[in-house]
Order: C-alpha cells, then sequence, then structure tokens
C-alpha cells in the first residue's frame, strides 16, 4: 500500500510538473470574485493549489484520527461499563450469599442468655 501510495503521489507530481511547463504566460487568479495579489504565473497557480490540496488533506487526516479517538473511547467506555455491570451482579449474588449463610447461621445459633 505504501509503495502504491508514492507511485501515485509521484505520478500527481509528474502530471502538475507537465502542466505547468507546457502552459506559459500570464494568469490571473480569482476567489471569490476577488483577484489574488501576486499571483501571476502559471506556475504561481499551481503552488497555491499544492497549499490548498496540503491543507485539506490535513483536514482529512484530523478528522480521520479525532473519529477515530472518538470511537476507541466510546468503546473503551462500553467495555468498562460491562465490567462494571459483571461486577455488580458478581457483588450482588455474594451479598445474597453472605445473607442466606447469616441467617442459616443465626437460625441455629443457641439464644444468648443475660
Amino acid at each position: 500500500m505504501i509503495f502504491l501510495g508514492l507511485l501515485i503521489a509521484a505520478g500527481a507530481v509528474v502530471a502538475g510538473a507537465g502542466v505547468v511547463a507546457g502552459n506559459a504566460g500570464a494568469v490571473r487568479l480569482t476567489l471569490f470574485g476577488e483577484a489574488v495579489p501576486g499571483v501571476t504565473e502559471q506556475w504561481q497557480v499551481f503552488m497555491a493549489g499544492v497549499v490548498v490540496a496540503i491543507l485539506f488533506m490535513t483536514g482529512v487526516l484530523v478528522a480521520t484520527l479525532g473519529l477515530r479517538r472518538a470511537m476507541d473511547i466510546r468503546r473503551e467506555l462500553r467495555e468498562l461499563r460491562d465490567e462494571h455491570e459483571e461486577s455488580m451482579q458478581t457483588l450482588e449474588m455474594e451479598k445474597r450469599q453472605l445473607q442466606r449463610e447469616l441467617a442459616k447461621a443465626r437460625g441455629h445459633a443457641p439464644a444468648a442468655h443475660n
């Protein structure tokens, strides 16, 4: 998978370089209807696209990591809740057993005389 990812990334770089090398001349980049100052060459437009792509990928990565962490926390909480319920059931069973043993011991014990 890593090799495939690197191969795709290298192909994208080669294709981008081909676009930049094959197109010369002045350009005008607009954003929300306003001209972006300082961007007058095609390679600058390409670099702006690279920056936007990097920001997009960073956002996707952060969102993915956040989602994975939230899922891990939910799973851990569910496991802790199940473990707690099992402990409570065990304690309840032990309590009932001890109550039966106490009642049995009190029923068979001789009465104390004062």
